[in-house]
């Protein structure tokens, strides 16, 4: 009997099942794109409904076409798109809205009403968080305050608030279990990362009932019983993180200093800090990097809203490319001083500037300008930023020397070479890119007794190419400036 671990991957812009054998190789996936919602500018959201039916069929795709009698699912992993807030009917699953994504900016002025009332150097004591639309305490309050009658069913303990992991587990377990985990707790505002416990202090200044949020659990923990899945029914869920934790746990970045970047919709640097919560003095964000057997290991993050997004943009939006394939060619015959600047704030900018009301700009056209010097600087801005991060981290007294990459971006070989030539750094790419769906299913993996510690998993991490910088000091520098002074004119 061949054994695998189920990862549903829940992402911002698709669902994807993974099924993967012991060693870590993927047998079979499953994806699925579903509709982004856009009601006004710096809106985003997604219908809970199309959320679980992709989850849904591409579980059971996975399952009906690719699975042998003999076979066994022993345990299912849920990583998830974080910061993305639902709140839901206890008794009829009813979602009372959609979900409001991690991307979505409509709480800035309330945030900035708080920053101004000196609220953030409260909340970044306790979370490692900043206050910022990203998170997702001030989207539940936005629900409670503007959709009708949600405050008071909430006062009378009739809704729950999850993140996608929440959600999912809830449908999965047809309304039995109300749980997350450690790491997406801990990107709600409302939990305090030393003590491992939702905050009272925190829910009375955010207005927030106690009683809308779930049980937080180990990141490798027995979530559930599957009921609602089909042919997983009867399977326990052993694994939940969020996807950058699961990502930083599937690259196997288990030692003090290693790091990994993801390239997504969005890009996020995470470097594990061990058991210390190093609080950053350059806009950086403290996080859970995964807990097991209840002691929790802290990473520094840093996240970029647009990384993939942009060459989506690219395709969907300018139509300058038919295929995110057609970037890379592109990218070979421009020369990297070509002298445009893309700069993708197309809902705020990130780390390390955290300003929700920066928008996308584009600069030094010239009349020699055309479709490759575009797109080109489409694909720098995405490494421009990965640099913003590294110079913070830099300031905080840390440097990654050597980065662990991931995600669809990563094919890129351009990129990549970009990448390691701006920071000045090695880039390593794993034989293995999908590290988001294999790190949730190592949590799995680990509760359900099939890998015996961090050892042996760190064992299974293979190097497909490494990427060493090529450019010139001053070269890095100039080209590096000229992002500079563009992000600087927004």
């Amino acid at each position: 009997m061949s054994q695998y671990i189920l990862s549903i991957d829940q992402g911002t812009t698709s669902s994807r099942a993974i099924l993967f054998d012991l060693h870590g190789n993927i047998h079979a996936v499953r994806q699925q794109e579903f509709p982004q919602h856009f009601p006004d500018s710096g809106w985003v959201e997604h219908k809970p409904a199309d959320i679980w039916s992709t989850v849904k069929s591409t579980c059971d795709e996975v399952m009906a076409e690719e699975f042998g009698v003999n076979d066994e699912v022993v345990a299912v992993g849920i990583t998830n798109q974080r910061e993305t807030t639902i709140i839901w009917d206890r008794n009829t699953g009813e979602p009372v809205y959609n979900a409001i994504v991690w991307q979505d900016r409509r709480t800035a002025a309330y945030c900035k009403t708080m920053k101004l009332s000196n609220h953030e150097p409260l909340v970044h004591s306790k979370t490692g968080l900043l206050i910022d639309p990203y998170f997702s305490a001030t989207k539940i309050r936005w629900i409670l305050e503007n959709v009708p009658g949600t405050r008071e069913r909430a006062e009378r303990g009739e809704l729950v608030f999850g993140t996608v992991d929440s959600f999912l587990l809830w449908k999965l377990t047809g309304g039995q279990v109300h749980r997350t985990d450690a790491t997406n707790a801990s990107r709600t505002l409302l939990f305090n990362i030393h003590t491992q416990q939702w905050d009272e202090e925190l829910l009375e200044l955010f207005d927030i009932p106690a009683s809308l949020l779930p049980e937080v659990m180990d990141s490798s923990d027995d979530f559930g019983k599957i009921t609602e899945g089909g042919a997983l029914n009867g399977v326990s869920v052993l694994g939940v993180a969020g996807d950058q934790q699961a990502a930083l746990f599937g690259q196997t970045c288990f030692e003090v200093g290693m790091a990994k970047s993801t390239y997504g919709t969005g890009c996020f640097l995470m470097l594990n800090t061990g058991d210390k919560a190093l609080q950053s003095e350059h806009r950086l964000l403290t996080t859970v990097a995964y807990r097991l057997n209840g002691k929790p290991t802290y990473a520094i993050e840093g996240s970029i809203f647009i990384a993939g997004a942009t060459i989506q943009w690219l395709r969907d939006g300018l139509q300058l490319i038919s295929n995110a394939s057609e970037a890379e060619p592109l990218a070979e015959g421009t020369p990297v001083d070509h002298g445009v600047y893309l700069v993708p704030a197309f809902t705020g900018l990130g780390a390390p500037y955290w300003d929700p009301n920066a928008r996308g700009a584009i600069f030094g056209l010239t009349r020699d300008t055309g479709i490759k010097e575009i797109v080109t600087a489409g694909l720098q801005s995405v490494c421009y930023q990965t640099k913003d991060l590294q110079k913070a981290m830099e300031k905080d007294g840390i440097r990654p020397i050597t980065l662990r990459v991931d995600g669809g971006m990563v094919k890129n070989n351009w990129v990549m070479q970009f990448l390691a030539d701006i920071l000045g750094a090695t880039v390593d790419r794993p034989s293995l890119v999908e590290t988001t769906a294999l790190g949730v299913a190592y949590l799995a993996g680990l509760k359900a007794g099939v890998y015996g510690s961090l050892e042996e998993l760190a064992e299974l991490w293979r190097c497909e190419r490494r990427f060493e910088p090529m450019m010139s000091k001053s070269d890095r520098d100039r080209l590096y400036a000229g992002w500079i002074q563009a992000v600087h004119k927004l």
